[in-house]
Parts: C-alpha cells; structure tokens; sequence
C-alpha cells in the first residue's frame, strides 16, 4: 500500500515541487493550503505522513499540532518553516511533530527524514501485528494510544534486533517485565527468557542464582547448579530491581557485561555466555552512583538503551483502552463474565492517579468483578486506596444526610476543571477527555462553563 502523505503549505510552487517529487518517490499525496481544509481531509481519510507549514492563512503549524489529538490522527508530521527559531522548534516537538525542518527546503534532508520516519512506523507496526497475533507464546501487549506508549512501541521495535544492554526505567507497576519480554519475544532469539528480582533474594543465594555453583561450595550445595546466565544461553536475562544489586555483585556483573564470562561459586573455569541483559528499575541508578550506592561504570554499561515507561497518571487517555483490555483479562482469570463500564466509573477512573498504576488498576478491577451483583460496573464497586482527584467532593460527609450528585454534576465539573488544567486550550482538553471538539462544544452550552 502506498504511503498516504498530505502537504499543508500555501506557497503553491513549493507545494508543487514536493508533490511531483513524492508523486515519483510512489506516494499517495494530498495537498491543502490552509488549516480548515487540512482538518476537513483528515476527517474524511487517514495519513502516514503530514508535512506541515508553520506559517498558513488561517493559523499556524502550531495550532495544527494543538489540535491534531482531537482529530485522532496517527500521522507523523515533519513541520516546515523559514523562521530560524529554536524556542518554536522546541514547541513544535513537544507536541508531537517528529522533525523540524528549515526553509529553503533540502531535498536531501527532507528525503532522509522521511525515509527514517517511514521505517520507524514499518517496525511499529511490525511489533503491532506480532503482538496481536494470537500465539501462546506472544507475551501480554502493550496496551494504549497515547504519544508516550506509541514512543515506547517505536523503541522496542528498534532495539529488539539489537544486543546492546537495555535498561528499563520507570515507576512499581508500569509494566517493566512486559516490555522486557516483549524485546525479547521480537529480538529473534532461540533461546529462553529468564526473570529474576534481585531484591527478592538475599545476597550470598543471589550470587548463586546468577552465575551457579560447585558442588561442596557452601552448606547445602549436595550437587553442581547452573546459573541463570548460563540458563539463559541465547536467550534475555531480565535483572529486575537491578538497583538493589550489592555493590560485590555489581562489580561480577560488570565483568560479565564486559567480558562474557564468569565462574560459578567455588569454582575455576571459566564459562562464556552471550544472553543478552535487560535490567530494570524505579530508581535512579545515576543518582544512586554519585552517592556512592551504585558503580558508575555498571550503570553506564547497563543503559546502553534506556527506555522509560510512563506512570499511568501521565498517559490518562489510555484509562478507557486499559481498562476493558484489562476486564476481559480478569475475566479469563476468575471465570466470570466481563462487566460493562460505566461511564461514571470511566470517569471516577480517569479522575484518580494510579499511584500503583497498572497493577494497582489492575487490582481495583479484580475487586471491582469479585464484587459485582450485576453486569455494570458502577463507581461504588472501585476501591481506590489513596487520595485523588476522585475524592475531590465526591465521597459524602459522614453523615447521613449528604447529598448526592448527578451523573451530570459530576461530568461539568470534571470538564471544567480540564478546562481549567488547560488554560482553556479547547483541543488539549478534547486530547485528555478523549471527546471531538464539537463534542465538547456541545458540554459547554449544555454545563454554562468557562472556557477562560
């Protein structure tokens, strides 16, 4: 299938040259000269690719970027613009676009960052199809739209192929192990991935665990053990909770990252391993560095690739998605029928912070299902722990004559208070309530709310 680009620029022979230029390279290519009719082609059909004018009768590339979430939209866009300036650069990649490229036009550059993009959406979706395929050995998908777990999709189709040591970053519960096997599941290898968490065993088991022992070596050791990194010939070792690693087995493991090679425990030959390392953490191995907590080196040598995993509470627009694809697996698991969401639930959901994020969700809709006497789920049945949004005048005074709220009251305040978080920004807000812009047009006359 040809590769669907729209141009979106007012200067009619630039917009020329790029069509005759891409019409050759075997594209499929839609021009526009200003912002209304770029927003009325993206409704009626999809793009791969946008280049995009900063500069436009009706607006700015800018407001484009602002309001593209709203017209749920997964094009990449390059945008274009003749002003030198580094803080609209900076903006321009903070809200979405890939590259940014200069006027006069460089064929060559141009040529070479859509050549990189395209690949770089050939390998995410490569991952995609892989993950939906419905093999039993296919660990569990990464779930979501969002800009950060699109960045993370892209991330580990460019570095599954790859050796190099990756580290994976981010809070208790973000899904660190999944995307470990996820790299491991697309890298090709033949061999097995192995798991283990370095802060559930004490150190002298540990060290064992890891690169095996002799017979006789200590109390208990009856007979010979390989460790997981000879287990793991040809395959991933995951070191989860890499952080809590003591400093001793810091530095073995640094030599196996530098030599590929060990000795079990009490033993004198050597043994060669290629497994590949994926190491995990919710800490900062850095921090932990300069004081004096962690070795530098290792932490340099880990984070070949390092790739962060957001918290839930800064990928909200994912909630919806998640927690469906998370009832039905509950569902599998307990052996009852999935329940319908409430909206009002979605938004009590969406209204919390996840502070355990996906494990936590997780755990609140394995409550939720235990719980339930009907096929709804309704917000009553979700037990959230710690303090939120949620609890934001929504949990009645002890005593037994607090009012109620409606469905309605609820969702106007809630709107209003993205407004709020956005400053008013109509499409920012429509990207974190997950609505179209008439939509929510539509709530503001209905509610009577500000939109300053």
């Amino acid at each position: 299938m040809n590769t669907r680009l729209l141009i979106i620029e007012d200067d009619t022979a630039l917009s020329q040259m790029l069509l005759f230029h891409f019409e050759d390279e075997g594209f499929s290519v839609s021009c526009t000269d200003c912002l209304t009719a770029a927003k009325q082609q993206l409704a009626e059909q999809s793009f791969d690719l946008i280049l995009l004018d900063q500069q436009l009768p009706d607006g700015t590339g800018i407001e484009m970027l602002q309001e593209l979430p709203a017209l749920d939209t997964n094009s990449d866009v390059i945008m274009m613009t003749g002003l030198h300036d580094l803080e609209l650069a900076i903006e321009a990649i903070k809200l979405g676009a890939t590259d940014f490229i200069h006027k006069p036009i460089n064929s060559d550059a141009l040529q070479h960052s859509v050549e990189r993009i395209l690949e770089t959406r050939r390998l995410a979706q490569k991952v995609k199809k892989l993950e939906s395929a419905s093999q039993p050995a296919t660990p569990r998908e990464l779930i979501g739209k969002s800009h950060a777990m699109l960045q993370v999709s892209k991330e580990i189709a460019l570095c599954a192929s790859s050796q190099a040591t990756v580290l994976l970053n981010g809070e208790s519960g973000t899904g660190k192990e999944v995307v470990a096997r996820l790299i491991h599941h697309h890298s090709g290898c033949s061999g097995p991935f192995i798991a283990i968490n370095c802060a559930a065993i004490v150190d002298n088991l540990l060290e064992s665990e890891l690169f095996g022992h002799e017979k006789g070596a200590f109390t208990g050791a009856h007979a010979s053990k390989a460790g997981k990194f000879e287990l793991a010939q040809d395959g991933t070792l995951f070191l989860d909770e890499i952080a809590e690693l003591a400093l001793p087995l810091q530095a073995k493991l640094l030599r196996v990252l530098q030599e590929s090679s060990w000795e079990r425990v009490g033993g004198t030959q050597t043994i060669s391993g290629n497994a590949r390392i994926i190491a995990a953490t919710h800490q900062d191995i850095f921090a932990l560095a300069r004081a004096g907590d962690f070795r530098e080196d290792l932490a340099y040598r880990l984070s070949v690739i390092n790739i962060h995993l957001p918290p839930l509470r800064e990928r909200k627009e994912d909630l919806p998605l998640l927690a469906h694809a998370l009832m039905q697996k509950i569902s599998e698991r307990i052996q009852r029928p999935a329940l319908n969401i409430s909206d009002s639930a979605l938004l009590k959901i969406n209204s919390y912070d996840w502070p355990g994020n996906v494990r936590e969700l997780e755990n609140s809709l394995t409550q939720a299902m235990v719980h339930a006497r009907s096929a709804v789920l309704t917000p009553d049945l979700l037990r959230l722990e710690h303090n939120s949004q949620a609890d934001t005048g929504n949990h009645a005074p002890n005593n037994e004559t607090a009012v109620m709220r409606s469905l309605d009251e609820v969702e106007a305040q809630h709107i209003q208070q993205v407004l709020i978080h956005t400053s008013g920004h109509k499409g920012n807000a429509c990207h974190i309530l997950g609505i179209s812009r008439p939509a929510l047009d539509r709530k503001i006359i209905k509610y009577s709310l500000s939109v300053k």
